[in-house]
C-alpha cells in the first residue's frame, strides 16, 4: 500500500470513530458526520497541516488564543518540568504552589491599576460564571441583596455555562437550552455599520451607550447589579466602538453604583497592542475575566481579576468562599503560563503588536476594502473584520439564509488559509508571531476567496 493511500486510510478511521464517539462544539453533527471531519495532526509557527498533509494557514490563532504560535519547546519543557516537579495538587485546604502563587502576582503586575486579587478557573465560560458569583456575593456584603441583575449587550459573547450563555447576546444560542436564566438583561451594541448608518460615529455612540442609563432607570438602580461587556465585540462580530463609548459608559455606571464587568477573554494579554484592551480604550473595571492568551493555549485556564472594591470586601468577609474548581491554579497550567507570559515579555511582542505588525497588518487588510464584495473593513491590532456585502455603495446586505460567509469561509479552507466566518463578517487574529510575509500571503489568499465567493454569487470579482 502506499503511502498516500496509508494517509488516507488513518484519515478515513479517525473520521469513523469521531462520527460514533465524538459530539463537537457548534456543530450540527449528522453533517459533519456525513461529510467526514477534518484532522489536524500538526501545527508549528502560524501554520496547521491535516492529516492528508494539506498546509492551512491559521488566521484565527486556534480559536482566538495561540498568541505566541505553535511549537514552542520552551512551553513543552515548562510542563514537563511542572509534571515532573508536582503533577497536580489544589488549592483548597488553605494550601498553594509557586505556580499558582506566582502566576496570580506576574498577572496583578500586567493588569490596569487597582486589579490585584485574582480567582483562577479553567475556560473563558467559567471565569465569566465566576464572575458574575462573585458580583452578587460582593452586593450581599453590602447589604444589598436586591442588586441582582446583570446587563448586557445584543452580539456578545461570553461562553457556555447557564449563566455565560445567558449573559450572551447572540440569541441563537438560547433556544435549544431554555435560556436566558432571569436576571439578564441586554441593551443594544454599538455596530455602527450595521446599525448606525447617516450617523456620526461618535454621536451614535453616545447614543447607543446611553441606552444603558435607560435600562438602569427602567429596571431601577437598587436592582441592577452589573454591566458585562467586550472592550470590542469578539465572536458576535468583531464590532469596535467609537470613543465616545467607553467613557459615556464608565460614567453611567459610577452615576447608578452598577458594577463594570470586562471581559479580556480575546483582548487580552496583546492582542490589540496593549496588555489588555482596557489600557486600549482607556477602561477601569471593577472586575475583569481573562483567558486564552494566559498560556497562547497551550493549556486551559482562565482567571479573574478584582478590583480594590470587590477584592477588598470578598478577601476580608470573614467566611469561606464557597466556591472553586478541581483544577483552580493548576500547577502545570500555572507553569506555562508563567513560561507564555515571559516570552511575550522577552520578544516584546505587545510592543511588536502595537508598533510593528499590527500597523502593517491593519494597512494590508484595509487593501481589501477595493473589493466588490466588501463593505466596510475594520480592525485593531491583530484584529481584523471585512464585512461581506450585496452592494456597498447601498450597504445592502446579504440575505442571512444566503449563509454567504460560511460559503466564503468554505473556500479559505480548501485555498490554505483559516478565517472565521460570523454572520457574513470575515474575521482573522493571527498569532502575534505573524510575519509581514505571512500577513502579506493571507491577504493574497483572502482576496482569491472573495473572487470565489463573488463568481458562486454571480456578482463582479475584484
Amino acid at each position: 500500500m502506499s503511502s498516500k493511500a496509508a494517509t488516507h486510510n488513518l484519515t478515513k478511521h479517525w473520521q469513523e470513530i469521531d462520527a460514533l464517539h465524538h459530539i463537537h462544539p457548534f456543530t450540527d453533527t449528522a453533517a459533519l458526520n456525513k461529510k467526514g471531519v477534518r484532522v489536524i495532526v500538526k501545527a508549528d509557527g502560524i501554520n496547521l497541516w491535516d492529516s492528508e498533509g494539506h498546509k492551512l494557514i491559521d488566521g484565527m490563532s486556534g480559536l482566538w488564543c495561540v498568541n505566541v504560535g505553535y511549537g514552542r519547546t520552551e512551553l513543552a519543557e515548562a510542563a514537563y518540568e511542572a509534571m515532573k516537579t508536582l503533577p497536580y495538587y489544589n488549592s483548597f485546604f488553605q494550601t498553594t504552589n509557586p505556580y499558582v502563587t506566582e502566576l496570580a502576582a506576574k498577572i496583578a503586575s500586567l493588569l490596569p491599576a487597582g486589579l490585584s486579587r485574582i480567582v483562577f478557573a479553567n475556560s473563558g465560560s467559567e471565569a465569566n460564571d465566576t464572575a458574575l458569583k462573585l458580583i452578587r456575593y460582593y452586593w450581599n456584603l453590602q447589604g444589598k441583596p436586591q442588586k441582582k441583575i446583570h446587563i448586557s449587550r445584543e452580539y456578545a459573547y461570553h461562553g457556555v455555562t447557564m449563566a455565560a450563555a445567558s449573559l450572551s447576546g447572540l440569541t441563537p444560542m438560547h433556544p435549544q437550552f431554555d435560556l436566558p436564566l432571569a436576571g439578564f438583561e441586554k441593551v443594544p451594541t454599538v455596530y455602527w455599520y450595521g446599525l448606525g448608518e447617516g450617523k456620526d460615529p461618535n454621536a451614535y455612540g453616545l447614543e447607543v451607550a446611553r441606552k444603558l442609563e435607560e435600562k438602569i432607570l427602567e429596571l431601577g438602580p437598587d436592582r441592577v447589579a452589573s454591566f458585562s461587556a467586550e472592550p470590542i465585540h469578539g465572536a458576535g462580530g468583531l464590532m469596535f466602538p467609537p470613543d465616545s463609548y467607553w467613557p459615556e459608559i464608565q460614567r453611567i455606571c459610577r452615576k447608578y453604583d452598577v458594577l463594570l464587568h470586562i471581559d479580556e477573554v480575546i483582548t487580552g494579554f496583546g492582542r490589540t497592542g496593549e496588555w489588555f484592551g482596557s489600557q486600549t480604550f482607556g477602561i477601569a473595571p471593577d472586575v475583569m475575566t481573562m483567558a486564552k492568551g494566559i498560556s497562547s493555549g497551550y493549556q486551559p485556564i482562565s482567571a479573574v481579576a478584582l478590583g480594590p472594591r470587590m477584592g477588598d470586601a470578598i478577601a476580608t468577609s470573614n467566611e469561606e468562599l464557597v466556591h472553586g474548581f478541581t483544577w483552580s491554579g493548576h500547577p502545570v497550567a500555572c507553569a506555562v503560563s508563567l513560561k507564555n507570559l515571559e516570552i511575550i515579555e522577552r520578544e516584546k511582542l505587545v510592543d511588536r503588536v502595537r508598533d510593528d505588525i499590527g500597523p502593517y497588518f491593519q494597512a494590508k487588510i484595509r487593501e481589501l476594502q477595493s473589493h466588490p464584495l466588501v463593505g466596510e473593513v475594520r480592525g485593531k491590532g491583530l484584529l481584523g473584520a471585512i464585512e461581506l456585502v450585496k452592494d456597498k455603495t447601498k450597504r445592502t446586505f446579504f440575505d442571512r439564509d444566503m449563509d454567504v460567509g460560511t460559503q466564503c469561509r468554505n473556500h479559505c479552507f480548501a485555498n490554505g488559509l483559516v478565517m472565521r466566518a460570523i454572520r457574513d463578517t470575515m474575521v482573522l487574529a493571527p498569532p502575534m508571531i505573524v510575519k509581514r510575509e505571512e500577513v502579506d500571503e493571507i491577504v493574497r489568499i483572502a482576496r482569491r476567496c472573495f473572487d470565489l465567493t463573488a463568481k458562486d454569487l454571480g456578482l463582479p470579482t475584484g
